[in-house]
């Protein structure tokens, strides 16, 4: 998945270790930050911002949507917020359902 300058793969730790010198070059705690949670926060970042769930699914390389639902389900908040409000509109409580008006 990672290569070297010249192409050979690289080990988990030589990643780890290119990783927290990235952060520290940026600023960033490396202690607090993963590749895991930099790929977490890539898929929250594009839900928030109203991204379709497929195009994320294919953003994170997933060939499909029900692994990125499954991992990212948490992340997902645009999905979720637009069943709710679907559901809200369908099913109105008593306190969002229309006053009637004078007359009626």
């Amino acid at each position: 998945m990672f290569a070297s300058r010249v192409g050979t793969p690289l080990d988990s730790h030589n990643v780890r270790r290119g990783f927290r010198r990235m952060l520290a070059n940026a600023g960033l705690p490396a202690a607090e930050w993963t590749p895991r949670e930099m790929r977490h926060s890539f898929a929250s970042l594009l839900s928030d911002s109203g991204v379709a769930l497929e195009d994320i699914a294919r953003l994170c390389g997933h060939s499909g949507t029900a692994v990125t639902e499954a991992v990212y389900r948490l992340q997902i908040r645009p999905v979720i917020e637009g069943g709710a409000t679907a559901m809200d509109h369908i099913f109105p409580s008593s306190e969002n359902k229309a006053q009637p008006s004078e007359g009626e």
